[in-house]
């Protein structure tokens, strides 16, 4: 693959190695060389091999060729004639990054910050002018000589100095503006029972258990229903993979995103659920197992260490776990429990929260405008999401993102924070990010919080299953973004694959309108990218297991808020125009940790 121009400057420094067959006398130009950027794959597949007492780029740039030259030969300088004489570019001069690797597997390793480079020296005064050139500069104090007017005239040492201007008194800033408030009221639940009715008192959480007839009779596809209590010592038990983790909340005041929304704190639904026959209800890998071994307790859509999990095991009609409605009648069956519940904390006055928490949604005048873009499954087959159900982490009232044509979507902050999204994809566990993840999403309160940035606000975006349509809807993201003037942008996506298709032309959408932008996905070693583009030159890797797999345990490789502190450093920076490192070829957890402690 030739270079093109704006290629060929970033790599002048890299080997000269030949794209294709050229014949004697050939004048080398851009087209002839191939792209450095694949070396590594080519080497590891034994179809190339780089020598030492080879020419750079910048070297055999304009020199012939004396002989015909095979495809893939590095160039040295006794092929060409006229091989330029040059010397070494400075050790403290990094060179520029070309952005991703188009096509290669290492796209994304993981963010890498350079250091910002000394200001320069102010040059002497030439011909009257002072020249300072500054790369960066914090707290800058410049005093000039008076020896020297500006056109070079003597000025007198003596007489009065010049009165001083008067100060212009500085204009006030803008205050900040709330949009909305949300308030969580968190209530303890230290038991939780299976018994004659729903109640909450006390801290001891009742489950009538005749809502599970009910649950049977939420969608005809529905066969089965169980409800298990599992405490926290008893989690040594075999269960059916884990479609979904909830938390019970339910609206006290007002709308979703604004008002108080009561929560239960210490106890979490889990749906698991197979088919008829016995097929797990999952895509690219299923968590069946020991529940002690197959989840990592804390992550935020988990449950965490000290949870009760109250188990709702749903079996559907043998061969739909693989389509919509399959996944979505198992959803279903499970939310009528959980509304039972939501309905008895709506009204708890008189009882005393053990934790209130508030979100606002704030306009930071002055400030960097940013959006957070969070890719959804959309692909059509089991791949579904459901955005601002009537109440938080609902399925009632919720819109379908397929359905919607997986256009862009935009919630506020705080609708996200209060349940605006019941997640039914069923990709991959470790990479899953599920209902309760976006309850407590790390990116979102972290953005949120950080009073040098002003979060705009966070758009859903599905991933179609049809080229056509991933590009119309990437397209009509690029717009959106370029409407809503934002000087940053972050992208997440769960999973890998097919949807890393729409990744990256999610982040070629926004930064080809000149938005700085990062990304992150779990890629790793299984899921390394195959589509690249030069926008995706800033990336973090999601992946925690020390193998780099997609490795069955759930939410394991999801955002955390180390990976949310990471990427928000990297958006700072980028915005910043300060340089970003290229990532190693091959996915290298040293270079996570070496980031992790940038950001402490």
């Amino acid at each position: 693959m030739s270079l093109s121009q704006e290629t060929l400057e970033a790599h002048l420094n890299d080997p000269a190695v030949l794209c294709c067959r050229r014949p004697a006398g050939t004048v080398l130009s851009a087209a002839d060389f191939e792209d450095p950027t694949i070396f590594p794959d080519l080497v590891d597949s034994n179809l190339m091999t780089l020598k030492e007492g080879g020419l750079t780029i910048q070297q055999a740039l304009g020199a012939t060729l004396i002989n015909d030259g095979e495809a893939l030969t590095q160039l040295t300088p006794d092929l060409l004639d006229g091989v330029k004489e040059t010397s070494a570019a400075p050790a403290d001069e990094p060179d520029e990054p070309d952005g991703a690797d188009d096509g290669g597997p290492d796209a994304c390793a993981c963010c890498t910050t350079a250091a910002p480079e000394t200001p320069a020296a102010p040059a002497p005064a030439a011909g009257g002018y002072v020249h300072l050139h500054l790369d960066k500069a914090e707290g800058l104090d410049l005093v000039f000589p008076a020896g020297v007017a500006a056109a070079g005239t003597a000025i007198p040492a003596s007489g009065p100095a010049p009165a001083a201007a008067a100060e212009p008194e500085p204009e006030e800033a803008p205050a900040d503006r709330v949009l909305r408030t949300l308030v969580k009221k968190d209530y303890p639940v230290t038991k939780v029972v299976i018994g004659d009715e729903t109640s909450y008192a006390d801290g001891v959480l009742t489950v009538d258990g005749a809502l599970v007839e009910a649950a049977k009779k939420a969608n005809p596809l529905v066969k089965d229903v169980e409800m298990t209590v599992i405490n926290p010592a008893d989690r040594h038990v075999y269960s059916n993979t884990i479609m979904d983790v909830i938390p019970v909340a339910a609206k006290a005041e007002g709308k979703l995103g604004e008002g108080v929304t009561n929560v239960l704190s210490g106890a979490v639904f889990v749906l698991t659920g197979m088919d008829e026959a016995g097929v797990q209800v999952h895509e690219f890998g299923s968590c069946e197992g020991y529940m002690d071994e197959k989840i990592r307790y804390g992550r935020p859509g988990c449950p965490d260490q000290n949870d009760i999990m109250i188990r709702v095991d749903v079996k559907i009609e043998k061969g739909t776990g693989m389509e919509r409605r399959g996944p979505f009648a198992a959803h279903s069956a499970c939310d009528v429990i959980v509304h039972a519940c939501r309905e008895a904390i709506k009204n708890l006055d008189g009882v005393t929260p053990i934790k209130e928490e508030t979100f606002k949604d704030v306009r930071r005048a002055g400030r960097p405008r940013v959006v957070l873009v969070k890719e959804i499954m959309g692909q059509g087959a089991m791949h579904d999401n459901l955005l601002v159900p009537t109440e938080p982490c609902g399925v009632k009232g919720g819109q379908k993102n397929v359905d919607l044509g997986n256009v862009p979507v935009v919630l506020s902050p705080n609708e996200v924070l209060d349940g605006g999204i019941h997640a039914l994809a069923c990709i991959g566990p470790a990479t899953k990010e599920i209902t309760r993840h976006f309850f407590r999403e790390p990116l979102v309160e972290a953005l949120q919080t950080d009073e040098e940035l002003d979060l705009t606000g966070v758009v859903f975006i599905g991933s179609p299953q049809v080229n056509d349509e991933k590009t119309f809807v990437s397209e009509r993201l690029g717009a959106l973004v370029e409407a809503m003037e934002v000087d940053g942008a972050i992208v997440t996506t769960e999973g890998f694959g097919n949807n890393h298709i729409d990744f990256s032309e999610n982040i070629a959408a926004i930064g080809s309108r000149g938005v700085p932008v990062v990304g992150v996905t779990f890629a790793a070693y299984q899921g390394q990218l195959v589509v690249g583009n030069k926008y995706m030159d800033a990336m973090i890797e999601l992946n925690k297991d020390p193998e780099g797999f997609e490795n069955e345990i759930l939410a394991d490789n999801t955002t955390t808020p180390d990976d949310a502190a990471r990427a928000i450093l990297m958006l700072k920076t980028k915005m910043a125009g300060i340089p970003i490192e290229p990532p190693e070829h091959k996915w290298d957890e040293a270079v996570i940790e070496a980031n992790k402690k940038l950001v402490k």
